[in-house]
């Protein structure tokens, strides 16, 4: 596991949060975890990025409609505290899901806080060929987004420099994926760079430029221009490292 912790303006949601759930689901509330980009050490988050609540799963025996009625009472109370609405789902649920959300799912096992609950994901795993494959979907579908973006710049400057900086949150999220994808847990900066190693010169350079925006959101409209063609190649050898991936 990942060496994420709670930010201190979130200890007291979570531990309400922790009551919470506990007067509603007692015994069966088995595990609790803190998860999402606010948990990660020295990360620069904002809310253009839509990341600056809190996140959360439970996993109990299963979820029912009487469990939702009893927990819409306190949703006011957890979004006002910083926090999204918990997660809640079976633990059979869970697990049966991993081929369906690989790489939400993998992130969560790979990168939590515990709340409630001792080794919470002990057994549990994303294989590694449903992992490849969610990387395959999200980083193809990062390439569509940088394509279409430039259109609906219509090439502008100001546009890519828009386009470029809302996009550096994703892109650092892709390549922890590919960092865990490759057996790192993806978590740091030195995870994402053992992924750039793997890539030409050219390529990592841009990416790094990129992953750089995310902690210091600054980029000229001249430096876009010049960025642009760059990154997007870069994704696109991306996109083929992922496709051609064998397990070592």
């Amino acid at each position: 596991m990942s060496s994420w912790t709670v930010p201190p303006d979130l200890t007291n949601a979570y531990a309400a949060l922790v009551a919470d759930l506990r007067a509603i689901f007692g015994t069966r509330l088995t595990t609790l975890v803190a998860f999402g980009p606010r948990l990660r050490s020295g990360a620069a988050i904002s809310r253009s990025h839509g990341a600056a609540l809190g996140d959360a799963l439970g996993l109990i025996d299963r979820v029912t409609y009487n469990d939702l009625v009893a927990c819409a009472p306190y949703a006011d109370g957890w979004r006002r505290s910083g926090l999204h609405m918990p997660l809640l789902l079976g633990r059979d649920e869970f697990v049966r899901s991993l081929d369906a959300f690989p790489l939400e799912y993998d992130d969560i096992i790979a990168n939590h806080v515990p709340l409630l609950g001792q080794d919470p994901f002990a057994g549990i795993a994303v294989s590694p060929e449903d992992l490849r494959r969610g990387c395959e979907v999200r980083a193809k579908g990062h390439l569509v987004h940088l394509r279409e973006g430039f259109l609906e710049a219509r090439g502008r400057a100001e546009g890519l420099a828009e386009l470029i900086l809302v996009s550096s949150w994703a892109l650092s999220a892709l390549l922890g994926n590919i960092a865990r994808l490759e057996g790192f847990p993806g978590a740091s900066v030195a995870d994402r760079a053992a992924v750039l190693a793997r890539l030409d010169r050219a390529a990592a350079a841009s990416i790094a430029r990129v992953l750089a925006l995310e902690a210091e959101p600054v980029l000229s409209a001249d430096e876009a221009s010049r960025l642009y063609p760059e990154y997007l190649a870069a994704v696109e050898r991306l996109v083929a490292y992922v496709d051609g991936w064998t397990r070592r």
